[in-house]
């Protein structure tokens, strides 16, 4: 249903509005944007250089309205990303790259494990960066209305990044979402945690020891701790409150210590008493796509590790691919 529905959306932007109109939109939302650009420490000359090519790209919005994330549910998802194959693969680079995963966990206390399954599910290590032009996809998402606050900061920052040589714009290209490196930073991202970890003079996230380093660094910096949980599936009872089951991303809330919710988990014994006192919240999050999906499965009962992960992308069933292979990697290495 909610397929058809994008579909329809979809079918009547692009009919009430023809590609050449929203052309002449688009550069007018241009004209309008230097000057923002230009009151933002952003010179005429850079802004000329690097914004005069960039187009609007109808694919981006489609990829916008249509995320994996909207309509896939968590088993479908989790299954796609954490396949035996990306273990084999991800095992493979860890070997190939001991010395200097070695040396990142160590500087930074972030598990080699995180690592793998973050670059493996973001760009199956390395392999699949994305090939759009980011610049015109910033700015295609901050000309369009769903998030464009967000976008047109991302794309200032990365205006700025480029003013102050901090990187290539010719480099440029990764996701629809601008997106960028083995890690798919955002350009604020890129300016508040990039690190140049091989000394060279510049950061590089298409390298390993920046992109590594980079990924550990932000990781650390918003508050990843080692060798504790991410989450816990569970089977809740039925008496549970309706009003303890999380289906958003946006804020997970009525979190309670651990030891609370221990009454309504049907196989609470899995979990270690040592966790009894941690703050937790719990998520059943097919409910969100899914009307008719059962209410209470499946279900879980998530940690700060999982909320950390939620800052980096913010999608359930991403948190939850992540963490499950960081742990099929626990196993292997």
């Amino acid at each position: 249903m909610k397929l058809i529905k994008l579909i329809l959306i979809l079918s009547l932007f692009f009919h009430s509005n023809t590609l050449a109109d929203i052309n002449i939109e688009f550069e007018k939302w241009k004209n309008n944007f230097k000057k923002i650009a230009l009151e933002n420490n952003i010179s005429e000359a850079t802004f000329d250089l690097v914004m005069s090519n960039t187009k609007f790209l109808p694919d981006v919005i489609k990829y916008d309205r249509y995320q994996p994330e909207f309509y896939e549910d968590t088993k479908t998802y989790i299954s796609k990303r954490t396949s035996d194959q990306k273990v084999k693969k991800g095992k493979k680079l860890y070997i190939d790259n001991l010395s200097l995963i070695t040396s990142v966990e160590n500087e930074f206390n972030i598990e080699k494990e995180l690592l793998l399954s973050l670059m493996g599910i973001e760009t199956n290590f390395g392999t699949y960066v994305g090939k759009m032009d980011i610049l015109s996809s910033l700015a295609t998402l901050s000309f369009d209305k769903r998030r464009s606050e967000f976008f047109t900061k991302e794309l200032l920052i990365l205006l700025n990044l480029i003013e102050k040589n901090q990187i290539d714009y010719k480099t440029l290209y990764g996701s629809w979402a601008g997106a960028f490196g083995y890690f798919q930073f955002m350009p604020s991202t890129m300016k508040n945690y990039a690190t140049d970890y091989d000394g060279n003079g510049s950061i590089n996230l298409k390298s390993n020891p920046d992109a590594y380093a980079s990924a550990s660094n932000y990781l650390k910096k918003i508050g990843w701790k080692s060798n504790e949980p991410c989450f816990y599936r569970i089977d809740l009872n039925n008496d549970i409150p309706k009003k303890y089951l999380n289906i958003s991303a946006k804020k997970l809330h009525d979190k309670k210590q651990l030891k609370f919710f221990r009454q309504y988990i049907q196989n609470n014994s899995i979990i270690s008493n040592n966790y009894d006192e941690l703050e937790v919240a719990i998520i059943t999050p097919d409910k969100d796509i899914i009307p008719d999906a059962e209410t209470l499965n499946p279900a879980y009962v998530v940690f700060n590790n999982y909320e950390i992960i939620l800052q980096w992308n913010r999608s359930l069933r991403f948190a939850l691919a992540v963490c499950t292979l960081k742990d099929k990697f626990k196993d292997e290495l």
